[in-house]
Formats: structure tokens, sequence, C-alpha cells
């Protein structure tokens, strides 16, 4: 097999050789200088404008963190003025139940907290917004975006947004704090947690409720000011009123001098008088102002003292069955017992008309 050589075609050039392929261009001198030159024009044309966009970005942001140090201060010292204006009242027990240190500490905590943030959110987003703008940016359809999915957002987690807000006015209104006894109306117990979002209470039987802040409609708080202890006492219509109220108050004189009763009673025991009068008895009224979340205890201890004392006094406590007068005669025993039945004896006509007919036989 012979291989032939093909011939070129008429009119076209032959391939280059490697030693013939062409060379790069290399640039001159004078191309570099016009080069250097436009680029030097170009900066010199721009420089300005960037320079006024980097200082005034170097503003914003200095203006924006100077504005947010001195927002944080002022309201530090706002929080710390609190304080100082709620010790005025330190010295009294009630001032002490009221604005105690633990509990004004966590309230100015929670405040002080809500604030800074919200300051901080707000400076510097509005800052960046501003540094956006510098540049020059289209800022439209970024806030159309934003106001679209804060609308997303807040009808998503509307229940969210008022257990919050709920718990900033709760906590700004100082409504209750940390070892309240309060009722909530869905729950009652001691607080022992307070949230932006949640509190916790401590039931009576132990069990812990977690209650949302904005499901909450009302609040009794049983822990602020004072309670009151009331004593219903009910003796015979023909005892001693005098007799009564002097034993009375020399019961509620002794308490106020025990340990520890004279600290959980903020006031004297007062005999309020008659409360109600009837045929069997008759109901003395005893109250006396305590600490708060003290009144059961104080009740239970008034109760114990003035049945001791009204044994000693021959004064007899009356309530529940009413008694038998003095005089009357006694009870029939057999008043209780039912009158014998007809059907109990086989020989009487209502047995013969209720017995069976017996059938005849063939």
């Amino acid at each position: 097999m012979s291989l032939y050589a093909v011939p070129p075609a008429a009119g076209s050039e032959p391939s280059p050789t490697p030693s013939q392929a062409p060379t790069p261009d290399v640039p001159s001198l004078q191309d570099a200088q016009e080069h250097a030159s436009n680029a030097a024009s170009w900066v010199e044309q721009n420089w300005s404008t960037w320079l006024a966009i980097g200082l005034r970005v170097l503003l914003i942001v200095v203006i924006a963190v100077a504005l947010r140090v001195v927002v944080r201060r002022a309201i530090t010292k706002l929080i710390d003025r609190m304080n100082r204006t709620a010790q005025a009242v330190d010295g009294t027990a009630l001032g002490g139940l009221l604005v105690n240190a633990e509990r004004r500490r966590q309230r100015s905590q929670a405040i002080g907290s809500v604030l800074r943030s919200v300051a901080s959110f707000l400076i510097l987003g509005t800052a960046a917004l501003m540094v956006l703008g510098t540049f020059e940016i289209n800022l439209a359809p970024l806030l159309a975006s934003a106001g679209v999915a804060g609308v997303a957002i807040g009808f998503g987690a509307r229940n969210l947004v008022t257990d919050f807000l709920s718990g900033v006015f709760m906590i700004l209104e100082d409504q209750y704090g940390v070892g309240d006894s309060i009722d909530a109306g869905v729950a009652s117990g001691e607080v022992i947690e307070v949230g932006l979002r949640v509190t916790k209470l401590r039931g009576d039987n132990g069990e812990i409720w977690y209650v949302r802040n904005g499901e909450v409609k009302r609040i009794g708080n049983l822990s602020q000011g004072w309670a009151t202890a009331g004593v219903d006492v009910t003796v015979r219509p023909d005892e001693d009123l005098e007799k009564v109220r002097r034993v009375l108050v020399e019961v509620g004189a002794e308490m106020s001098r025990d340990e520890p009763w004279n600290e959980r009673l903020w006031g004297p025991v007062e005999v309020l008088g008659l409360d109600s009068v009837l045929l069997d008895q008759m109901v003395v009224r005893v109250s006396a102002k305590t600490m708060p979340g003290k009144a059961l205890s104080v009740e239970r201890e008034l109760r114990w003292r003035i049945k001791v004392a009204f044994d000693a006094a021959d004064i007899q406590i009356v309530g529940g069955i009413p008694l038998q007068a003095d005089g009357d005669a006694p009870a029939d025993p057999a008043a209780g017992v039912a009158a014998p039945s007809a059907y109990a004896s086989a020989t009487s006509p209502q047995s013969v008309a209720a017995s069976p007919i017996v059938p005849t036989t063939k």
C-alpha cells in the first residue's frame, strides 16, 4: 500500500511551520503610559465622590454608635433613679413588701433590658437604611418586602405579640412579682417566675401553672398592701355581750404581744360587733389587719385562743345543730320508729286482698 502526497490547492498559503508562528504583541512603553494616564484621570475624576461617600458612611456609623451609647446610659440612669426613689419607703413594713430589693432588682433588669433592646434596634436599623441610601441603593423594594413580611408574621404570630406586649406592660406597671400570691383567673398560686411571654405559678397542691400573659384578663394580687383576718364567733342568744366583748379584747391584746404574731398583726384585733342575731344563736365578728399572705394562719390562731378563753370564761360556742333549750321535755325515743305496716300480719284484710288466688283442681 502506498501513500501519495496531496499537492496544495492553488491560491492557498502553506501552513506555517513552528518557526514561523505569530509572536504576541508586546505593549510598548507608550501604551503603558497611556493606560496609566487613563487610570489616573478616572481616579482623579471619582475620588471626590468616593471620599464623600466614605465620609458620609463613617459619619452615620459614628453618630449611630454614639447615640446608642448615650441612650443606653440614659436608660440605665433612669432605672437607677427609679430604684433610689423606691428606697424612700424601705423603712416601713408596707414599703418593704411592696418594693423589696430583690423584686425591685428583677423588675429594673427586665424594664432596662426591654428599653435598651428597643433603642438599639431603632437606632441601628435606621443607620443601616441610611448607609444603604448613601450607596444609592433603591430601598423601595426592600421596604416593601419588609412590610409584607411584617404583616405575614404579625398575622401568624399575633398571639405571641399579644403575650409579649402584655408582659411588657405588666412589668412596667408592676402588677405582680416573684413571691407574690396572685389570682389570675385561669390559675392561682405563688409567682415563681415572671417572663415577657409566660408567667409561672406554684399552685396550692404544688403544681406549676404556665400562664400566658396575653390570656390574663384580670389579676388579683394577694401580697400587696395588707390582708384582713376575719373570725365569726357564734354564741348563745342569752350570753352577756359585754362579757363576750371583754374576753375577745383580752384575747386580741394577748395575741398582739406574743411572738411571732406581733409582727404578723399590723393592727389591733377589733371586735366589730354583732354580725347577725338569730333565735338560737348570735354571731360576733372579729377582724384584724395582717401581713399579706398571713391572714389564714392568724385566723386559725385566733380561733384557737378564743375557744380556750371561752372555755375558761364559761362561754359556750354554738353552731351547727341547734341546742335544746333548758327545761324542755326529753324527746320520745320511739318518735323516730316507723309505725307498723298492715301487711306485717298475714290475717289482716290488706294481706288477704294482696295474696294470690289459689287455682282449683278438678
